[in-house]
């Protein structure tokens, strides 16, 4: 739009370009859109692909069944990897996902990688946090007074 405004003004093609940061021939190929479609012609177009296998209906759904956690699909840990996600989605969905587009797909609903934490089973948080309140307090060093 900037691009027409400043052919409008009488500026030639090529000072056009450099006002803009652009190659003449975009600046004459926008020229030709405009003078053949108008504005709607230098509008934006998304680009061309193919359409997502899975609806955006069934991806919040996916979500939510990922939200239940791997163990509610019959793992043995709490660990999701890119591999059981495209697991669940062919189970429920009867859909075959490559990992790497389960990546993509999970990044794009705002998924990141985690990494779990590690802590024993066993761990009692009680006695932890007991020990954190007493006991460090009590065995921990303290700066020497200096004088």
């Amino acid at each position: 739009m900037r691009a027409m405004a400043l052919l409008r003004q009488g500026l030639g093609v090529c000072a056009v370009a450099r006002a803009v940061g652009v190659w003449p021939g975009s600046v004459s190929r926008w020229k030709r859109a405009y003078e053949e479609g108008g504005k709607e012609a230098l509008r934006s177009k998304p680009h061309p692909g193919r359409k997502p296998r899975l609806t955006e209906e069934q991806k919040r759904e996916l979500l939510e069944l990922l939200a239940r956690g791997p163990r509610a699909h019959g793992y043995a840990t709490e660990l999701w990897t890119l591999r059981r996600v495209a697991e669940v989605i062919r189970t429920h969905y009867g859909m075959s996902y490559h990992p790497s587009q389960v990546w993509r797909m999970l990044r794009s609903q705002l998924w990141s990688c985690q990494k779990p934490e590690r802590r024993a089973r066993e761990r009692d948080e009680a006695a932890v946090e007991r020990w954190r309140r007493e006991d460090w307090p009590r065995i921990k060093k303290s700066p020497q007074n200096r004088s």
